[in-house]
């Protein structure tokens, strides 16, 4: 129960289902703050009060469960160590793998539950080869994304009381009639650790900050930065370059090179993208088929973005081929080619985001991008050939 009007819902809904319900708040910050500004951040004291007289108005017990340490470990220094590696990491995955679905649900099965149930806005079925997470009815509420990282014994042990509601508004209403005073509760956003929204600032007094070159696509320096974890892939503002572009265009962050400490942008249209690669995959189930094999599916890079049409397979990685974005534990990877027929084609993909695979509405799995191709139909010959080229950058052939 974070506090928010989703959990306090989902807890009712499960004591109205006649389960033996008990409430439980992480305490993921050694420093809590004491309030929540608006939609900034979670996890607060006043957050903790308020699931806490949830838990009172349904009846049943409530605790705080201390995983500041691992939430530390797991969350927050893999944020830090992926930006300064020069990857654009997405903290809520890591959180839902490592933190809601991993040490809670082990500590829940350990002293005898059988299910966690949170506030998300997903599905789950039981078919013949075992779950299966699948979208929202509300797709507009839809959270599956952030669920992708779930295996098959997680889903088993999983229970979303708010998959099929139709809208959040009706979620308000439900706990305005129940009495819960979180009912007109703002919902959180943006990195709870980084409640003030200002991920830059916060990394610069958690990374070494190290002067670097902004380089333009032809390798002329056109502007200096004073920490290349300051800046991702397809970032437009804050780049304050001296020189402007020759055709007046605005410029965005095509690629990161962590071992220069470079940064290199260009225009728009480069940040169109035909491929996506990457490991720490994971299946939502078994597929059913075999992924080595060429498949069909829609790829979704971001919590609210849309899916894309694609075809994926699952790769060995040859030791020839094997490159500094790989990572060293490696032996697979995940390959995916977009639809290049797209209205609009597929921009602003970053290593260390996560790619979540669905065939209709169920997730397939999920991988961490490690690498991406650029659509070279949208780019100008020499400019496309010469990036891609680039053994340092972030965006280089598979």
């Amino acid at each position: 129960m974070s506090g928010g009007v989703d959990s306090a819902v989902a807890a009712a809904r499960a004591v109205e289902a006649g389960h033996d319900v008990v409430g439980v708040h992480l305490a993921l910050s050694r420093m809590p703050g004491t309030v929540r500004t608006g939609a900034r951040g979670c996890c607060t004291i006043e957050d903790a009060m308020d699931a806490r007289r949830a838990a009172n108005l349904l009846g049943i017990p409530f605790y705080v469960w201390d995983l500041s340490e691992r939430f530390r470990e797991d969350v927050v220094d893999d944020f830090i160590a992926e930006y300064a590696a020069g990857r654009t990491p997405n903290p809520c995955m890591r959180c839902n793998e490592k933190i809601k679905f991993a040490a809670l649900l082990d500590k829940a099965i350990a002293l005898g539950f059988d299910t966690v149930a949170t506030g998300h806005y997903a599905t789950l079925t039981d078919g013949p080869g075992g779950r299966q997470l699948h979208r929202a009815s509300a797709w507009s509420k839809d959270q599956s994304y952030v669920l992708g990282v779930l295996t098959e014994r997680q889903l088993a042990h999983c229970y979303f009381p708010l998959g099929d509601t139709p809208s959040k508004d009706l979620v308000r209403a439900e706990a305005a009639e129940r009495g819960l005073q979180v009912a007109q509760k703002p919902d959180s956003h943006d990195i709870c650790f980084i409640p003030d929204g200002d991920t830059r600032g916060w990394l610069s007094d958690h990374v070494t900050r190290t002067p670097g070159e902004i380089l333009d696509e032809d390798g002329a320096v056109i502007g200096s930065h004073d920490g290349a974890h300051g800046y991702t892939v397809g970032q437009r503002r804050g780049l304050q370059l001296g020189k402007p572009a020759d055709d007046g265009k605005p410029r965005y962050v095509l690629s990161i090179r962590p071992v220069s400490n470079q940064v290199v942008v260009g225009p728009k249209e480069r940040l169109a993208i035909s491929r996506i690669a990457g490991g720490r995959f994971s299946w939502a189930g078994e597929p059913g088929f075999d992924a080595s094999e060429r498949f069909a599916c829609e790829v979704q890079i971001r919590a609210h973005a849309e899916p894309v049409p694609a075809f994926a397979r699952l790769e060995p990685i040859l030791e020839a081929e094997r490159t500094e974005q790989h990572r060293d534990d490696a032996t697979h990877e995940i390959v995916v080619d977009i639809n290049l027929k797209l209205a609009e084609p597929l921009l602003g993909v970053a290593p260390g985001q996560t790619a979540v695979l669905y065939i209709g509405t169920r997730v397939l799995g999920q991988f961490t991008i490690d690498r991406a191709v650029p659509d070279e139909s949208a780019t100008a010959g020499s400019a496309a050939s010469t990036a891609s080229a680039d053994p340092q950058a972030q965006v280089s052939q598979p």
